[in-house]
């Protein structure tokens, strides 16, 4: 096992599709982290995150051996997360829960504190990520996994690009109408002092 966790990751899987027993295992220990984050940001829900990793991770057990080695293998595994979740929300129409507390608000939020100048107390860090939940969910399916990639777990638009089987002017054009469609509902977070008016924030954004 010690010798294995040396190996990277092409050859674990490729170890794995052989029949070696614990090679996945590895790979699922290395990559678990950055799935979990992934999944949980776009299912919401703690409970349908698990079952959507463990199900990607069956998906991933089981055709190990159809990976061409096209792109990195933890792109791969990323995209078959995303699959999942996807086919998740599509079959239960899943309503994200209040979310979980981790230490990376979204960049939406982070608006909040930046234009503050001072750190929001629990409630009003609790309050911004519902928001943020609540409004991404009105957004398409395709639009709303480009803004978790790109916005929420900080992905390179070619990473996401990557990741979603798309080209990355697809991504940035997700992005833009996604966060068009955001700004009138997250306006007051953006902005607090004044929620009303998004006039001076329209033009100063940069959709990109």
């Amino acid at each position: 096992m010690e010798a294995a966790q040396e190996l990277p990751d092409k050859e674990l899987l490729s170890r794995h599709a052989q029949g070696d027993e614990q090679a996945f295992a590895v790979l699922v220990r290395r990559h678990r982290e950055r799935l979990w984050a992934v999944s949980i940001r776009i299912m919401g829900d703690p409970e349908e995150a698990s079952d959507a990793l463990q199900d990607a991770f069956l998906s991933a057990f089981r055709a190990a051996d159809r990976f061409r080695g096209e792109a990195q293998v933890t792109t791969w595994l990323h995209r078959i997360v995303v699959n999942a979740c996807h086919d998740r929300l599509r079959r239960r129409k899943v309503r994200p829960a209040t979310p979980t507390e981790d230490e990376t608000l979204d960049v939406i939020s982070n608006e909040r504190l930046g234009r503050t100048g001072g750190a929001p107390d629990h409630a009003s860090r609790t309050e911004a990520r519902l928001d943020v939940h609540a409004a991404l969910e009105l957004l398409p399916l395709d639009q709303r996994m480009a803004l978790t990639l790109v916005d929420m777990l900080g992905y390179r638009v070619d990473e996401a690009a990557e990741i979603l089987d798309v080209a990355p002017g697809t991504i940035k054009s997700r992005c833009a109408r996604g966060r068009a469609k955001l700004l009138p509902s997250l306006a007051h977070l953006r902005n607090p002092a004044s929620p009303r008016d998004v006039t001076s924030e329209r033009g100063g954004a940069n959709p990109s």
